[in-house]
């Protein structure tokens, strides 16, 4: 069978402008700075529009620039390393768990997480929400299950919901003996909700990381939590 040459094919336009839009960020702009309009940029650099925008697309997917909304288009701060080893072998909100509890419901969890927890698919469980905040900016958004029959659970009158019925869940979850944890990491796209409290646009990449916690040889607890891709360096120890 013969062999075919390819042609080389040229650079999208697209790549190398963002080459050049790249180096102006790292010499004429500062972090948080807001960036000129896209009309304003097109002329400068002598592109259509459309093309200007594939290459602030391509930069803000990797962490460059930030949209935000009310403001534009800002250049990011180095992206944060975020530790998610499971080196600490250690409950949720145990010393030194930098995560903020929100919320607390009594829900369905996803099939996916049902499944893992042993649970048939309509039954209800603990469903705590906890956000972790660095420098006064969100940047992800947790979602921690746990099953009814985990441990015996009695709700105080003053914590029938909210962020200190997420505090007894959490304390009672670390009575428990933990036998271990696994953690697995994927890229996602932001869900409505989760794109709301991290102030990101819905469908943005995220990074997903679901967490099984095992106690008594069952699954005890499942913890999925989005990180924002465009600010988190996710870390896995040393």
């Amino acid at each position: 069978m013969g062999t075919t040459q390819l042609e080389a094919v040229p650079e999208p336009k697209y790549r190398h402008l963002k080459a050049v839009i790249g180096e102006a960020l790292d010499s004429e702009f500062a972090v948080g700075e807001v960036l000129p309009n896209e009309r304003e940029l097109a002329a400068r650099f002598g592109v259509a529009r459309a093309t200007l925008r594939q290459a602030l697309e391509q930069l803000t997917l990797e962490g460059r620039l930030q949209r935000r909304r009310g403001v534009g288009t800002t250049v990011a701060p180095p992206r944060m390393g975020v530790d998610v080893s499971t080196s600490s072998q250690d409950w949720p909100g145990g010393p030194g768990d930098a995560w903020e509890p929100v919320g607390c419901l009594f829900s369905q969890p996803p099939a996916a997480v049902a499944m893992a927890l042993a649970t048939d698919s309509d039954d209800e469980v603990h469903t705590v929400r906890r956000m972790l905040v660095r420098h006064g900016q969100p940047v992800a958004a947790e979602l921690l299950y746990v099953p009814g029959d985990s441990f015996e659970f009695v709700c105080t009158a003053d914590a029938s919901s909210g962020a200190a019925r997420a505090g007894e869940v959490l304390r009672a979850l670390r009575q428990l003996p933990l036998d271990g944890q696994d953690r697995a990491v994927e890229l996602g796209s932001a869900r409505a909700d989760d794109a709301k409290e991290l102030d990101r646009l819905p469908g943005a990449p995220v990074l997903v990381v679901t967490t099984r916690y095992v106690s008594a040889d069952r699954t005890a607890a499942v913890s999925v939590a989005t990180y924002r891709a465009d600010t988190c360096r996710l870390t896995f120890g040393d």
